[in-house]
């Protein structure tokens, strides 16, 4: 699965520059974005259809870090940081580009657009609707402003783990990617509550340190080193050709399997506050869209200014758009509570995040052409395919 860049019989000489990215798909790879709302929907009827079996297990947690999702999570990394090539996570922290731009838009920008998208929505057009109030920590708060502060709670969270899956599926430089994850997560120990407190006015904002720290490390860097030390023992052991031909081929439904799985226990968790406030889902959807669709494209657009390669461009991109649910719901929840709104706008982030990222994803394929390319770089390609791309 997403190993074949083109169809290598091809005889003739193919221009990358003139190609997209990715190959031929078989039904279940097309079709991605109807599994994931299938899953979605199972989730949410398990949840309601055993709730005990749901709460139990959203329970097992460390400092609000999940464990079943962890474990599926793992299995969906670790099929992609095994096929890093981590010579090419070196070279990349060598050309700086993607790094700046991915922080840039992070930390300069993302954070306020968001802001501007909930307050013009939340706080201004959808205010008639939203004049209903709700006590968080014995103040009474509207539930306007308690949506606009999960929404920001989620605008300063960026992405540490799925943004992996979005770089794997749109054939990016994974090791780029890696070293924008990496540089990410270290941004975010530091930021985090400051800009937190700073938007939203709370000079209390209680920052779920453990959290932020723990789901960096079992997130990334568990399957992270996991992938560098099976790929060495299987280097020196069965030798190159054996990790290519047979044992990718092992793996191949592995992270999509584990992506699946993890959102039917997500919405098993939380299916709840979803199916309780079906118009509110929707009111807070539309900023949250908007702000994905919005940042990717200013990411994108920077990206083809800088000149930057498709491989490099299509990772800062999807890394701007998308966020680190788990931080941002477990900040909701601390500061706010688990049945507040902000708490419930943070799961809306995953609720329209996986399907819009999905969708981004297809874009950045559908339009890689339009940038120089270098599909070396990414380290999905069927090594017998390369030739025909040079």
């Amino acid at each position: 699965m997403y190993q074949v860049y083109l169809i290598c019989s091809m005889k003739t000489r193919v221009n990358p520059k003139a190609v997209k990215a990715g190959g031929s798909l078989n039904v279940f790879e097309k079709y991605l974005t109807l599994w994931v709302i299938i899953c979605i929907v199972i989730g949410i009827v398990l949840g309601r259809s055993f709730p005990g079996i749901a709460e139990t297990l959203d329970n097992m947690s460390i400092y609000n870090v999940s464990i079943p999702i962890a474990i599926c999570l793992f299995f969906m990394m670790y099929p992609i940081m095994v096929k890093i090539d981590f010579s090419q996570a070196v070279q990349a922290a060598k050309t700086p580009k993607p790094v700046v731009l991915t922080l840039v838009i992070n930390w300069l920008i993302k954070p306020f657009t968001m802001v501007a998208f909930a307050q013009f929505f939340l706080g201004w057009l959808f205010l008639p609707l939203l004049s209903a109030t709700e006590i968080i920590r014995g103040s009474e708060i509207t539930l306007a402003n308690s949506y606009i502060a999960g929404c920001i709670l989620l605008g300063i969270a960026p992405c540490t783990a799925m943004v992996l899956m979005w770089g794997y599926l749109s054939y990016s430089n994974q090791g780029h990617t890696l070293v924008m994850v990496a540089v990410n997560s270290l941004a975010m120990l530091f930021l985090y509550a400051p800009l937190g407190k700073w938007l939203l006015s709370a000079n209390n904002l209680v920052v779920p340190w453990q959290t932020i720290v723990l789901s960096v490390l079992i997130y990334v860097g568990l399957p992270l080193a996991a992938g560098i030390y099976s790929r060495y023992w299987i280097f020196k052991h069965k030798g190159r050709e054996w990790f290519e031909r047979q044992f990718l081929n092992y793996l191949s439904p592995v992270a999509i399997t584990a992506l699946l799985l993890t959102l039917v226990l997500l919405f098993a968790f939380k299916g709840e506050l979803i199916v309780n406030n079906p118009l509110h889902i929707l009111l807070i959807a539309v900023p949250l869209f908007l702000q994905t669709n919005f940042i990717f494209f200013i990411a994108y657009v920077l990206g083809l200014k800088l000149n930057l390669t498709y491989e490099d461009a299509a990772p800062a991109a999807l890394i701007g758009a998308s966020n680190h649910f788990e931080v941002a719901i477990a900040t909701a929840v601390m500061l706010f509570g688990l049945n507040s709104g902000a708490a419930l706008a943070t799961v809306v982030g995953v609720l329209i995040e996986v399907p819009v990222m999905l969708m981004l994803v297809e874009f950045c394929k559908k339009t890689a052409f339009w940038f120089p390319r270098n599909p070396e770089k990414a380290t999905l390609l069927d090594p017998r395919c390369i030739d025909s791309l040079n």
